[in-house]
Parts: structure tokens; sequence; C-alpha cells
């Protein structure tokens, strides 16, 4: 008998009521994987297998727009989800409707996996916990359309106790990585106990999401420098680590990020179909990715009716070599800037380092990278609101900005080769890795965000979505030059959804806004003759600690802005029991007043 392992997720939904939609499920065998939806629609597929274990991502078709269908997953024609035991609703793909009139996209970072419900909790309610408990009260009521995870889906640095109990069982903990975990079938361990939770799980199964990796899905400070990667790469366990990060990031969370028509063009996603294993292929494609990450696209690009989302890849696209480093390769900046500028041509890169064909849109991309071609300037893109999703922030608080900046310099040379010693033992030990550490791509972004902001055309918002950092702020730029971009434009961080924050870092971010650290920073940056930002930046927001979430709502050009925090909900008399936790609303705001 065949048994649903995980899932299912509901990923992709199309944004523009195209009626298709994609669902990521896990089988304990190989299957026939469907979905059937109480409307009629419906979709099948063959599971793939990779390592030992058997998944399909299963596009589902002829979904009416702007209804809320309830579906079933079927595994060799038996239904294995819902559960017959579930405690909550059925799981529905909810599909916009044509035009969509209102958008709402919820965000955050950084989740450890909540432990088991008769075990404490010591970092407080999970907000995906929280969130579900609301949606399944009423399920009715307002929810997001799309929920993006900004990194940090896993800690694989950073293990549960169940989990280094598993990895006992396999291995020596005594012997490097210890516990942390070491090959690809570990890493389905850590998807298990996340994913596994059960409000999660339902939750995962009805909000449709997007996802991108930060440094912990692979190792804290992840691909910091070139000589922090040098020092990896020596050591025997990392090789094994890296792929089968890498592996499992393609499989849970790339896949699903990616639309039916790019699906369609992706070779590597055909070639592992069509194996009866398809192990070694992606191994090697895992491999070419480390090795050269030009060859591969992390990076993806979505669009809800007049909202473009574009989520960035900060980790594994970067030029490490010191007089070089970039946070985006060449050929990537280029692929960014078209997306945002929306180029006229009609292919882009896939994660196979393949071309495909862009969805969503009457625009493709391509296209030289100094913004025409031959029928002349790119058009605006057709969007009243750009998301760009990025784990890093943009804009940190400015005295750790200036730290990074100043870092960068030291490394760089700009005081010698003392100083530049000095700057890559402070850079791993402050994980100054943000975008602030790479000054060159710092101010390409900001260019980018201004011209796209700008012109009669431009949309009304801007909003560049992070987390990482472990609180949540809300900061907006100001030009040097004057004028600036007619949109309103907002660094957005919400992090993390469910982990902790030392006191100390909470006292370092608060001091990092203030005017003495801002006299500091400057200083520093005197000290690394480091060129003065085409930027200045306030907080209008926070910072907020705890486990939290952000929600975007987009109706038209207007853009208001939420922010909850999960609590335990108050012990319930008629029961003497404590049911659950609950969202509670910090600040509720307009970023288009």
């Amino acid at each position: 008998m065949t048994r649903l392992r995980l899932g299912p997720l509901l990923r992709y939904v199309d944004g523009d009521g195209g009626g298709t939609a994609t669902v990521w499920v896990e089988a304990d065998r190989p299957s026939t994987a469907e979905v059937r939806c109480g409307d009629g629609a419906y979709g099948t597929s063959r599971t793939f297998h990779i390592a030992g274990h058997h998944y399909a991502l299963i596009l589902v078709t002829g979904l009416t727009p702007g209804t809320d269908t309830p579906y079933e997953v079927l595994l060799d024609d038996r239904r294995v989800w819902p559960p017959e035991d579930s405690r909550f609703p059925p799981s529905t793909i909810r599909t916009p409707a044509v035009p969509a009139t209102e958008l709402r996209v919820s965000f955050g970072s950084c989740r450890w996996a909540s432990p088991p419900h008769d075990e404490p909790d010591p970092i407080g309610p999970d907000a995906l916990d929280a969130l579900a408990t609301r949606i399944a009260g009423d399920p009715a009521a307002a929810r997001p359309d799309v929920l993006l995870l900004l990194g940090d889906q896993v800690y694989a640095d950073e293990t549960s106790k169940a989990t280094r109990r598993r990895l006992a069982r396999r291995r020596d903990l005594s012997e490097p990585p210890g516990a942390e975990v070491a090959d690809y079938e570990e890493y389905t361990h850590l998807y298990d106990e996340s994913w596994s939770d059960p409000a999660v799980r339902w939750l995962l199964s009805t909000v449709p999401s997007c996802m991108i990796f930060d440094d912990h899905d692979l190792i804290d400070d992840w691909n910091t420098s070139a000589a922090w990667l040098a020092d990896m790469r020596d050591k025997p366990w990392w090789q094994e680590r890296v792929l089968g990060g890498l592996m499992s990031y393609w499989v849970y969370q790339h896949l699903g990020n990616l639309t039916p028509v790019e699906l369609a063009a992706d070779k590597l996603y055909a070639a592992v179909r069509a194996e009866p294993d398809g192990t070694e292929l992606l191994r090697r494609f895992a491999s070419e990715a480390d090795r050269d990450p030009a060859c591969a696209r992390w990076s993806y690009r979505r669009d809800f009716g007049r909202t473009r989302l574009l989520m960035v890849d900060s980790r594994a696209a970067r030029v490490l070599a010191e007089r070089d480093r970039a946070m985006l390769d060449e050929a990537e900046a280029r692929w960014v800037r078209e997306q945002v500028l929306d180029g006229r041509g009609t292919e882009s890169r896939g994660a196979d380092g393949a071309g495909s064909a862009q969805s969503d849109t009457a625009y493709g991309v391509g296209g030289p990278a100094d913004g025409t071609d031959a029928r002349g300037p790119y058009a605006r893109g057709p969007y009243d609101h750009l998301l760009i999703g990025t784990s890093l922030p943009w804009l940190l608080p400015p005295f750790i900005h200036d730290v990074e900046s100043w870092d960068s310099a030291l490394c760089g040379g700009e005081r010698g080769p003392r100083w530049a010693r000095f700057g890559e033992r402070l850079r791993r030990a402050a994980d100054l890795e943000h975008w602030a550490a790479f000054p060159r791509s710092f101010e390409e972004l900001t260019a980018l965000i201004a011209e796209a902001g700008s012109g009669p055309d431009a949309p009304a918002t801007v909003c560049v979505l992070s987390g990482d950092v472990h609180h949540a702020y809300v900061a907006e730029p100001s030009w040097t030059a004057g004028g600036g971009p007619d949109a309103r434009v907002a660094q957005l961080t919400c992090s993390p959804v469910h982990n902790s924050i030392p006191g100390y870092m909470k006292l370092g971010f608060r001091f990092g806004w203030s005017g003495p650290a801002r006299r500091l920073g400057h200083a520093l940056v005197r000290h690394g003759r480091v060129v003065r930002s085409s930027v200045n930046w306030r907080k209008t927001g926070g910072p907020w600690f705890g486990n939290q979430l952000m929600t975007l709502t987009l109706h038209g050009r207007s853009a208001d802005l939420r922010l909850e925090q999960a609590h335990a909900r108050r012990r319930a008399p008629e029961s003497g029991r404590t049911p659950g936790s609950e969202l509670v609303t910090v600040q509720e705001r307009s970023l288009t007043p």
C-alpha cells in the first residue's frame, strides 16, 4: 500500500486566472499521484526517484477563476489526503478572480521546526502554526494569496534533539560534521521534521508558497568570502553536504517555485523524470552549480495580476574574488535587471542553465544589458507594485551597513595586508556579508530600484522583502542627489517565523539606528575610504522582536502593511487547557498614504 510521506504542498497558482496550479508530494514508493478537485479540475503525474525517495509535482488544470475548490490527493487510486482523522478543514485551491481586485502577500524567514506538541517550546509559538490556526478557524475569512518563505526553511547546521537522535542511528556524531546534516538522506529528515507538523502541513497544503534559500539551508555564512569557501572545501565532509543541500533544495523547494511553462522547458526536470533513478543526474547538476554558480539560476519571477514578484538568489550567485566581489554574477545581475524592466526577449535561463520560456506575462526576457533592443528602450513592466524578495536586507541599520562597507574595504586591501587579514577575521566572526558587504552590488540594486520606480508609468510601490536578521523593521530611503523615484520605496524586513535572538543582539540592532551609532559608522567609513552611498534611509517602523509575519495587502495602487506576532492563547476557563497560539497585530499602516 503506497503512503503519502510528505505534503501535499500547494505551490504555484496561476496569478492571472489561467486555471492552473501545481501540488508537490512525496510518496514512500513509486506510484501515480493524482489531484482531484471538487469542481472537476484534475492533475496526475508519475513519481520520479531521487536517492531512494519518490516525488511528484502535479500540474492541476481546469480550475475555475475566483473559486475556492477542495481537493484530494490519491496515490495509485487510493486517497491519501486529507487524512481520515484530520482536525482541519479540507485543503483547497483558491484561484484569483479575473481581474483580481486584491492581493495579500505574507512573508517571513528563519524557522526552526516546532517541537512535538507534547513538548514545551522554549522559543515561543510558531507564527506559521498561529496562521494555520486562524485560517482553519474561519476558512472563509481573508487569508494570504501567497506565502513567501525568504530563507532558512531548514537548519542544516543547528539540528533538534529529535534529528540528532536520528543522525546518531546512522553514524558516529563524534566525527565531523557531528550533529549537523551530512548528506541528502539527512536533509530529507529536516524537511520531514519541518513540514510534518500537522498545522504547518495543512497550511502549506492550502496556501500557495514561494521559497528561496539562505545560509542555514546549507550552513551558517554560506559563501561569505573566497577565503571562507576555500577553507570549507578543504573539509572532507563539505562536498557531500553541499551536494545534499543543493539537491534537496531543487527537489523540495525550487521545483515548486517554477511556473508550468518553465517546468515544461526545464531540461533537468525532464531528464530526471525520464530516468528510473535520477540521482546521478541531479548530483552532477549540483556539483556543477557548486563549482560554477553561473551555470544555475535559482532566482525566479512571478506575476500576480498587476503585482510583480522577483525572488533574487543572494547566496549561490555570488562572485567571491576579493577584487570583483558581487552579490550577483554578471549574467544574474543582467537577468534581474531585465525582469525588473520587463525586457522584450523570449528566453531566460532555468536552474539547469538551459533556456526556459517565461510565463505569467506577455513579455519574455533577454536582450542587451543597456536596456534597449532593436525596437527601442524597454517598456516599463505592466505592474502597479514591484516586490523584490531577497533573503538578506538591502537596507540594514545604518551603523551595521557602515561596518560592513568598511570591512569590505579592509578585506579588499584599502588599508594594507594587515588590515585585510583583520577584516576577513571580523567578516566571519560578525557575519558581515549582507548587501552592504558587496558595495558595488548595493549601488547597482539601489540604481535599479530608482530606475524602476521613476517615470510616468512607474509602479506605486517598490518593496524589498527580506529576513535573516531575526527581527522586523521598516526602512525608507531618500536619494542623496535629491529627487529620487516616483514610487514609494521601502525595505520590509520580517524575521524570524520561529527562532530566537540573544539579548545582546537586540541591543546591537537598536543601537544601529541611533545618532551616536551613525556618527561612529561615518568615522569607520572615512577610515576605510569608502565612497559615500547614493542613498540615506531612516527607520519608519520597529524594531520588533518575536516570532512574526508581515502581510502586504495590495489593492489597485494602494498598499497596506500589517505586522503580526505569534502569542500563546490565554487559558480557556471552560476547558482548563491552553488552545494553541494566535497572531496578534503589532502594527498596521498604509505604505501609500
